[in-house]
Order: structure tokens, then sequence, then C-alpha cells
């Protein structure tokens, strides 16, 4: 009874230890979905850029870049979407890239159609990242990671593409047209430096806070050369005054390539964090198994030794008895019974 009532509390309590523990391999694998997911959505962001720029300049035809691009996503998605809840928004973003292909109109009808894709395109991070918990991690140094690769990038992308083309629309259009085209101009110039001090920031942050010893070393090239191409773009952008075309295609291409690599390194980085986590998990998991295991045997040990130990006493109290019984049931005139203790014959 003893070790039954021992048992219990310590069953329990292996039991929520292995909940908690279950749980947090779950969050663990769906983090790793999102990210799984996530590096498919890397290429379509800038294919998507590259497919404003090409339609706005007459092409008709899509890129090859987001016809695979397209096909990476969708295969992910089949695998994934159900899990990450995204399969929905998803049809609805790879409907509208389809209605792209041969879109005809103005410069701004094209710019708007493409517009409403990109827009649908980073509400589709916000899904991964949300759906896969990404942004509920309490590890800091995964939270900025995931801020950074979620938000601040593929809205940077987005943004510095924006910019481009409508410099170029800004250089082509009407007088009665460019007022609110410069309006829209400058309002993408300050959402590319936002995006563009957010994502520092958040690099920042997550380098300062992290146990990983090649987070920092492999982002500085690629940072660095996001930079110069911000620089760039800044000064092709020229505020105020006439935009330099070329120099803000070439920032463009700059850009685009700086964040597809920094994309690929933080992704890489965030993959290599969860998997440690899991594995820790796992080493847990197993430590608690055998913890059990020990604690009942021992248990069981015990009760074992217990009941040895109180069959022996009871055999020692019955010898003892039976030795008590063989020395109350002596004649008296025996070993000291009788007159004197002298046996009868020699009287």
């Amino acid at each position: 009874m003893l070790t039954v009532l021992v048992v219990l509390p310590t069953a329990v309590l292996f039991l929520r230890v292995l909940n908690e523990n279950t749980t947090q391999r779950d969050d663990t694998a769906l983090k790793q979905k999102g990210i799984e997911y996530l590096v498919e959505m890397a290429p379509l962001i800038s294919a998507l850029a590259e497919s404003q720029s090409s339609a706005l300049q007459g092409v008709t035809d899509e890129p090859a870049s987001l016809t695979a691009a397209v096909a990476r996503v969708q295969g992910v998605d089949e695998k994934l979407g159900g899990d990450l809840d995204t399969t929905s928004r998803w049809s609805g973003l790879k409907e509208k890239i389809g209605r792209l292909t041969g879109l005809s109109g103005t410069a701004e009808e094209i710019y708007e159609a493409h517009l409403e894709v990109g827009d649908l395109a980073l509400e589709l991070y916000t899904e991964i990242r949300e759906n896969a918990k990404l942004n509920q991690d309490a590890q800091s140094d995964i939270w900025y990671l995931q801020e950074t690769v979620t938000a601040d990038m593929p809205e940077a992308v987005t943004h510095v593409s924006r910019m481009g083309d409508l410099a170029n629309m800004l250089a082509a259009a009407k007088s009665q047209q460019r007022a609110q085209l410069a309006v829209e101009f400058g309002a993408e110039i300050i959402a590319v430096q936002e995006s563009v001090s957010e994502l520092t920031d958040h690099l920042q942050a997550a380098a300062e806070d992290t146990e990983s010893s090649t987070l920092a070393s492999n982002t500085v090239n690629n940072l660095d050369s996001f930079r110069r191409g911000v620089e760039a773009a800044n000064r092709g952008a020229n505020l105020g005054g006439t935009p330099d075309v070329s120099i803000l295609v070439t920032a463009q291409s700059t850009l685009t390539n700086a964040l597809k690599a920094l994309a690929t390194v933080l992704l890489k980085e965030m993959s290599t964090l969860l998997d440690e986590r899991a594995d820790d998990l796992a080493y847990r998991r197993a430590e608690a198994w055998v913890l059990l295991v020990v604690a009942i045997v021992l248990l069981i040990v015990a009760a074992f030794w217990n009941s040895v130990r109180t069959a022996r006493g009871s055999r020692a109290t019955a010898a003892d008895s039976r030795d008590v019984s063989v020395q109350g049931d002596n004649p008296p005139g025996f070993a000291g019974g009788g007159f004197g203790g002298t046996p009868a014959w020699e009287r």
C-alpha cells in the first residue's frame, strides 16, 4: 500500500512533465514547418517584383522566375498548408498571380494590379508566421529573426521594387499625373527607409542575444551589401528632385540579391536553433522516462526488501516461540527438576 501511495504522485508528476514536453515538441515542429514554408516564399517575393517591372515595360509573358516560384510554393502548400492553414489564402493569391499574365491597360492600371498581388503576398507571410506561432516564440533571437524574415525583408523588397517602378512611371508621366505619382513615390521612399531601419535593428538585437556562434558572422557581408544597395537607392530616388532611374535599377538589383542571400542565411539559422531545441526536448523526454523507470524499480526493490525482512522477522519469532514451548514441557525431575535436581534413580 505504501508503495502504491508513493508511485501514484510520482506517475502524476511524470505525466505533467510528459504533457508539457509533448506540447513544446509539437509547438517546435509547427514552427519548423513554418520555416520550411518561408524558404519557398522568399523567391516568390523577388519574382513578383520582377514581374511588376517587366509588365510596366510592356512584357506580357510571365517571367520564368515567377512560374518556378509559384510551382515551389504550390508544392510546399500541398505538403504543409493543412497544418499551417494557409491553403485558402495561397489559392486566392495564386489566382491573382495567374491573372497578371497578358494584363493590359495603362501603366497605372498594371501597377495597381501588381500592387494588389504584392499586398496579398505580404499577408500570406503574416499568415504563415502567426499560424506557425513564430511570432509567439519566447526565445529572443528566434523572435527577432522571424520578424526580420517574415516582415522586414519582404516589405523591403516590395517597397524597393515599387520605388523603382514609380520612378520610371514618374519620368514618363504627363504633367497632370506627376503630382499623384510623386506622392506615391515619396511614400515608397519612406516605407523603404522604415523597413531598412527595422530590419537592421532586429538583426542587431538577434545577434546580441543569441547562442548561435555563426549568426553574426553569416549576416555581416549580406547586411553590408544590403545597406550599400539602400544607400544607392536613396541617391537614385533623389527625394525632392528628379529620380535617376539607372541608379535605382542597379540599386534594386543589388538589394534583391542581397536580401535573397540574407533570407537564406537567416532561415538556416532559425532552422538550426529550432533543431537544437527539438533535440533538447527529445533528450528531456528520454530523461523523464528513465527517471520514472528508475523510481519504480527502486520502489519495487524497497517493497521486496521490506517483505523479505518481514518474512525473516516472522520466522525468527516463530522459532523463538517453539524454543520457549519446548523448555516449558520438560518433566520436573529432568535437568534440575525433582528433589534438588537429582534424578530419582540416584536417590
